[in-house]
């Protein structure tokens, strides 16, 4: 597994692509336990979690913490890093596909309103 390695899927709604991220317990489902021919209740006694937390996370109801990326990273060899990078992307892409719902105002220093200088004025 690369940290370049994104999982992304693209997704065609109406006129506009708009990036749909896989969750990274996907990942771990595919990558360590399936592939290791694991169940989920052995690859919870190898992360030394409880079976419902791994299924938490597997089924995308959780994400990864920094803890459970370091128990991944001793356990599969993937780099702790790397794991965070993917709840992050994945985190990151949830909050880009509503980002025209959030509403904020545009920050306007004074130096912006006054002409782009930021020298005080003189009386």
């Amino acid at each position: 597994m690369s940290s370049v390695d994104y999982h992304y899927s693209l997704e065609r709604r109406k006129s506009s692509t708009i990036r749909q991220a896989m969750h990274p317990g996907t990942t771990i489902r595919q990558n360590c336990i399936e592939k290791n021919g694991l169940s989920v209740t052995d690859a919870a006694r190898i992360l030394g979690v409880d079976r419902q937390t791994l299924s938490n996370l597997l089924n995308a109801r959780s994400g990864i913490s920094p803890e459970m990326a370091v128990r991944l990273e001793k356990a599969f060899g993937t780099p702790a890093r790397e794991w965070l990078i993917r709840q992050l992307d994945y985190e990151l892409a949830e909050v880009m596909r509503r980002a025209n719902k959030i509403k904020v105002g545009a920050f306007r220093s004074s130096a912006t309103e006054s002409g782009g200088t930021n020298e005080r004025r003189r009386d």
